[in-house]
């Protein structure tokens, strides 16, 4: 295969001529040069043209610069709506998994290897707890544990705040299966495709908090789908698979309808969004709801 080579930059002038060149209506050259002028060419243009126009060619008769802006300024939104809901999902299991292992095992028995699937795996989580825990040294709870009680050790209940949601899809991972059951359990979820869900989700989440794409992304984590939806076409490696998972896993309560209200009004609110390139089935609201 022939290795390519790296174009020269372009100013932001010349970033717009570019687009018109290659087909993009650009109503407001002014405008359009603020925004690649705030907004990298690479995260807004590159990443919003997908599904616009073939790869390295021009765009579709009537793509314009403003509808690939409304792409981006729906992700935007779409990604902090999101967020908010994961974060329900993470604390909440950061509960359930700290209070089932500490009444198993003990407070202290996420240092014993027994207590899990694979003593590999719980040797690779042990030096990336310890890691933390040296960079949260100033952390009031942690210096409380390591000044105030004995071998200066941090309980269960405490030691999960400083898991992120990788580390705590690892933790469950790595989890005798008996246990993944018992906790997948107290949701109504079979554990292996709680398993899987929680590691899409952990994936998604990350995604939202580095400011990534959801809309017409195909995700690297992907869930594995109950039959019944699967057979329905809803594919696993779009967000709206995730969006299903995550559904099963929170209260379908106030807070939760508001988000999929929410959800809609901003699909409504940008009209060049197409939710098929998201996943979505016609009857996506019927469906979360």
């Amino acid at each position: 295969m022939e290795l390519k080579e790296h174009q020269p930059p372009k100013t932001v002038a010349e970033q717009v001529e570019n687009l018109k060149s290659i087909g993009l209506a650009i109503s407001d050259e002014s405008m359009a040069e603020n925004i690649l002028n705030d907004i990298s060419y690479f995260r807004l243009v590159k990443a919003y043209s997908l599904g616009l126009k073939p790869k390295n060619g021009t765009y579709s008769d009537g793509t314009t610069f403003e509808q690939i802006v409304e792409l981006y300024k729906f992700n935007g939104k779409f990604r902090q709506l999101l967020f908010t809901v994961i974060e329900r999902v993470e604390v909440n299991l950061r509960c359930r998994l700290a209070n089932y292992f500490s009444c198993k095992y003990g407070v202290l028995g996420y240092e014993t290897p027994a207590n899990f699937a694979d003593a590999g795996y719980h040797k690779e989580f042990i030096e990336d707890i310890n890691h933390e825990i040296e960079r949260n040294a100033k952390s009031p709870f942690v210096r409380n544990f390591q000044t105030n009680y004995v071998d200066g050790k941090i309980p269960m209940y405490a030691l999960v705040e400083l898991f992120s949601f990788g580390t705590l899809s690892k933790f469950f991972k790595n989890m005798k299966n008996e246990d993944k059951k018992a906790v997948a359990g107290t949701y109504g979820v079979g554990y292996t495709y709680f398993e899987s869900w929680i590691e899409s989700i952990a994936y998604v989440r990350n995604l939202c908090a580095h400011y990534g794409r959801l809309y017409n992304a195909k995700l690297a984590k992907t869930p594995k789908l109950y039959k019944q939806y699967t057979q329905m076409g809803i594919g696993n490696n779009r967000i709206y698979g995730v969006l299903l998972c995550v559904s099963g896993l929170v209260p379908h309560d106030r807070r939760w309808k508001r988000f999929v209200d929410e959800l809609e009004s901003y699909i409504e609110k940008y009209p060049s969004v197409k939710i098929a390139s998201m996943g979505f089935p016609e009857d996506w609201k019927a469906l979360l709801a």
